[in-house]
């Protein structure tokens, strides 16, 4: 063994017994030989004298690198010398002919080498077929008599050609596009038809007696057949064949299924579609319907189930292309033949990758439209697509248990069949539109058959059979399913009566209580079902069902439900109440939260459907009273005790108690969505006494968790939700409010904080007037120490994170500001409090309305700048209410804003949103006029279009528009 091989085995050594360093070297040595002037004849004499494999692909490897990369640089001798040696190895001879102990890399080579080998061949093929090297194939058909392993040579060198150079499955550079249509033209005209002889000799010649042999050469046919004469294939010598092959009762499942991917090439091959259908017709294709009846796994039946669909895919192309009613006639006959078939294919085998079971299916029920009205076939049809659709939506038994527990599979799996099922629902609501009453019988024959069989082992049946019923529900209009229309006058009813045994299910359960959920507007039309609504929601089938996940889900949709039902419930609140008692009890008890609802929104979810069921004011003032009482005040309760001992918590209890609260603070708030603000401060004060009381005491949280986030969170979303619901008698506990929130923000909470002054200033106006001066000065402060007057804090020692945090605090600190001048409050700024961050909130506003990245930040900005001129300019001549500013709107605002940022080039006019900044520019420049008069003018022309060398009759122009413009 000599440098070179020692170095190319080390380089591909994978063992780790290597040393590192010894294996660089390896590398850089091989690197180097690749770089040598004589590699390629080295490469050669290692094929012929050396039978270590790693050599031998390393050599072909670096022949094919010289090949792709430097042929251009290669000497004619030197591609004379390559050429006639890989053309003597694909053909199984030797290159050095004195000695007889060369190395034959066919004779037992692996079939990687020989891919490597086939894919050299092609690599020459592309560079010097036919203008250099004319007779390639011509010659290389002349060794095939040599037998098998040459035969299997020249196939897979058909392949690598197909592979390298002509399927369009790979994308292609448009030389490579010229190169292929180059070597398809010149095999057309010289070679293609000797091919095709061959193929047909080999394959009737070997197929009984090497089957491996004929599957590989009708593996490489497969592939011409898109694009060499449909003539040479279609005939009496070649079709006859394939069918044999096809057919041959105890034959090899490998030859039968290449067999069948020649037929479905031809099937596939395009071409003009009355020709098609002619080939279509020509080939009887109902001789393959008996091989769907085997075993499913088997390599035949699905290739055999691939051919069928793919077929069918065509006959219905042709259907839809062809001209003449004897045309659609023979298509619509065909199409009726084979279709059985492809709906015992689709139910029951895997179908090819290539062949979409819906895509197909989809079209076949638009063509079916303009058969209107279905024939008794079609409506039989229309039942099979419906038996696929049922069965492709259909669980596996073996991920059972794992759906249940919904463990990492069961999620996996349900995510996988979640987007499956949109495809084949949607194909399900095309049916509908075409055969309503066929699918709706349908779906009843399902689910009878599912509650019929009366047995656990159904649960995959049952669900299926159940999310047909839902997703029918999807397709149908609100007034379709309060009507009943159709056979949904018995479907709706039997759902609400049946109890599946399988009900204990995770997967059954939620699908039931979805599906009555999507037709409750049928209940609230029959109110007569209501006791049977309310029955499969609050029994074991609900949300006592024993799974998390189901009691969970059907505590959301019993919410939706009484959202929709809600008056006509009121004759049986006291029995909802009463069956609810164990769930509120979770949280009206001591550490009774399970760590499943803990910190999770689903769960309060029975608190709002409670509160929408007793905040009616249908309800009797006293019934009302208590039953809000009941609840609010154990949950009240529970939080002093948990305040009360919040000092001598364990460090280990403290994050259960705070989760106790902040589901306790979720579920007051969910109560209280129920309630309107007529209804707790007008028709009966007593229920709003009872929320400032509840609260007062959610607000000692703030005082005895400051620093919590959570539960600042949770406390700042009830104070709006009690801004809506106690209107202005929430005013006297906002100081306080307000106080505690603001003591402790960081920027993320300050957001929040903002936002609910944004709320409470939109709500109550000038009213705010005192709260707002008393707070402003804290914000002002604490925004200006975030924020320099021009851009946001950055370095290395901030995250991604917190830059995005301050982003989102900085335009809500805009928005604050905004909302304060568009609702007359912009005097807070003037406060003798306020007053000292006047000309950094000024400055600021004005580097943002000039520089800032958000065009909507821009404009926020100026139309703050507006309203403040609006407020504190008179009209000329007039004193002013704010010394220096008009003298700073005049040289900073309209010259740095007006003018200046609409000439950068980020100022884009073809966006909508600067469209709209500018109308904004544009506006304030008019309220400048109107406030400044005449010495805005002379500025604004002067400083801006004079300095711009603007002509004057055009800067007049402007002036005049801009002073006669409303």
């Amino acid at each position: 063994m000599d440098d070179v091989e020692k170095a190319i085995l080390i380089s591909f050594d994978e063992s780790g017994a290597i040393d590192s360093a010894l294996k660089s070297q390896a590398v850089s040595f091989c690197q180097q030989i690749k770089e040598t002037p004589t590699v390629c004849r080295l490469c050669i004499e290692k094929l012929c004298f050396c039978r270590l494999v790693q050599v031998q692909f390393w050599c072909l490897q670096t022949l094919h690198e010289l090949i792709r990369v430097k042929y251009a640089l290669l000497s004619l001798q030197e591609k004379d010398f390559i050429r006639k040696s890989v053309f003597s190895m694909c053909c199984f001879e030797a290159i050095d002919d004195q000695n007889n102990n060369a190395v034959r890399i066919l004779e037992g080579g692996p079939a990687f080498i020989k891919n490597k080998l086939a894919q050299v061949f092609v690599a020459l093929v592309y560079f010097e077929y036919p203008l250099i090297w004319s007779s390639v194939f011509v010659d290389f058909l002349l060794h095939l008599r040599k037998g098998a392993v040459v035969i299997d040579m020249f196939c897979r060198i058909l392949n690598a050609l197909d592979d390298e150079l002509i399927s369009l499955d790979f994308p292609r550079t448009s030389e490579e596009m010229g190169a292929a249509g180059r070597v398809k033209d010149a095999m057309r005209q010289q070679c293609i038809t000797q091919i095709v002889t061959f193929w047909y000799d080999v394959v009737s010649m070997y197929w009984n007696s090497d089957p491996d042999l004929c599957s590989g050469v009708l593996d490489s046919m497969r592939r011409y057949i898109s694009w060499i004469d449909i003539g040479l294939i279609v005939n009496d010598l070649f079709i006859p064949l394939l069918f044999q092959l096809i057919l041959v009762d105890g034959g090899s499942d490998q030859l039968q299924g290449a067999a069948a991917g020649c037929v479905l090439a031809v099937v596939s091959k395009r071409m003009d579609h009355q020709s098609k259908l002619s080939i279509l017709q020509s080939l009887q294709i109902n001789r393959v319907f008996g091989l769907l009846t085997g075993d499913g796994d088997s390599e035949l039946v699905s290739k055999v189930a691939t051919l069928v669909t793919g077929y069918a895919s065509e006959v219905l192309e042709c259907y839809k292309w062809v001209n003449t009613d004897d045309a659609k006639g023979v298509s619509l006959e065909l199409l009726n033949e084979v279709l059985p078939s492809v709906f015992y294919a689709m139910r029951n085998f895997e179908v090819g990758t290539t062949f979409s079971i819906v895509q197909f299916l989809s079209c076949y029920v638009a063509t079916m439209k303009s058969l209107s009205p279905l024939r008794e076939k079609q409506l039989r049809q229309v039942g099979q697509i419906l038996e696929v659709i049922c069965a492709q939506i259909r669980y596996d038994p073996i991920y059972r248990d794992n759906l249940d527990m919904l463990d990492k599979i069961g999620r996996e799996e349900e995510e996988r069949m979640a987007e499956s099922r949109k495809d084949l629902f949607l194909l399900l609501r095309s049916v509908a539109r075409v055969a309503p009453d066929v699918t709706q019988i349908f779906i009843r024959n399902s689910l009878a058959s599912s509650i019929s069989s009366m047995s656990e082992r159904n649960v995959e049946e049952v669900e299926a059979s159940l999310s047909l019923l839902h997703a029918l529900g999807e397709s149908l209009s609100d007034e379709a399913i309060k009507t009943g229309s159709g056979l949904l006058h018995e479907l709706v009813p039997n759902l609400l009566s049946t109890r599946f045994p399988c009900h204990s299910n995770r997967l059954v359960a939620l699908v039931y209580l979805e599906t009555i959920t999507r037709y409750m507007k049928f209940v609230q039309e029959n109110t007569r079902y209501v006791p049977m609504v309310l029955a499969a929601f609050l029994d074991e089938r609900g949300i006592h069902h024993p799974n998390f996940h189901v009691s969970r889900r059907a505590s959301y949709l019993f919410m939706r439900v009484v959202k929709l039902l809600k008056a006509k419930l009121v004759p049986f609140i006291e029995k909802i109440l009463l069956s609810l008692q164990d769930t509120v009890a979770r949280f009206t008890t001591m550490n009774h939260i399970s760590n499943e609802f803990s910190g999770s929104e689903d769960g309060i979810h029975i608190f709002e459907a409670i509160g929408l069921l007793i905040g009616m004011e249908d309800l009797p003032s006293e019934k009302q009273s208590d039953y809000l009482s009941s609840l609010l005040t154990p949950l009240c309760h529970q939080v002093e005790a948990l305040l009360i001992n919040a000092n001598v918590l364990n460090p280990e209890e403290s994050p259960v108690k705070v989760a106790n609260i902040q589901q306790i603070i979720m579920a007051i708030n969910a109560l209280s969505k129920g309630f309107s603000e007529h209804l707790v401060t007008t028709s009966r004060p007593a229920i709003g006494v009872m929320f400032k009381k509840t609260l007062d005491i959610l607000l000692q949280i703030l005082v005895v968790f400051p620093k919590i986030e959570p539960l600042r969170n949770k406390v700042t979303s009830f104070i709006h939700r009690m801004v809506d619901t106690l209107g202005a008698s929430v005013f006297p506990c906002l100081p306080k409010a307000l106080g505690q929130l603001l003591a402790e923000s960081e920027p993320k909470e300050m957001v929040g904080f903002l936002v609910l002054l944004n709320q409470l200033i939109r709500k109550f106006n000038t009213s705010m007037h005192h709260i707002v001066e008393e707070v402003f000065p804290a914000i002002a402060s604490r925004i200006f120490r975030i924020f320099s007057t021009k851009e946001l804090p950055s370095g290395d020692g901030i995250s991604s994170e917190e830059i995005r945090e301050l982003q989102e605090l900085q335009k809500t600190f805009y928005t604050f500001l905004h909302v304060i001048t568009t609702h007359d409050l912009s005097s807070v700024f003037l406060s003798t409090k306020s007053r000292g961050y006047l000309d950094k909130m000024m400055h600021l506003l004005l580097h943002s309305a000039c520089n800032h990245k958000d065009i909507l930040v821009r404009k926020v900005c100026v139309q703050i700048f507006i309203r403040l001129i609006k407020d504190w300019c008179p009209r000329p001549y007039g004193e002013e209410k704010v010394p220096g500013f008009q003298r700073f709107i005049i040289d900073g605002f309209a010259m740095n804003c007006c003018y200046d940022s609409a000439l950068d080039k980020s100022f884009e006019f073809h966006d909508a949103n600067t469209l709209i900044l500018f109308g904004e520019i544009v506006l304030a420049q008019k309220v400048m006029y109107e406030k400044f008069g005449d010495d805005f003018l002379a500025h604004f022309v002067t400083k801006c279009f004079t300095s711009a060398h603007c002509p004057q009759d055009l800067a007049s122009q402007y002036c005049q528009k801009l002073q006669v413009t409303k």
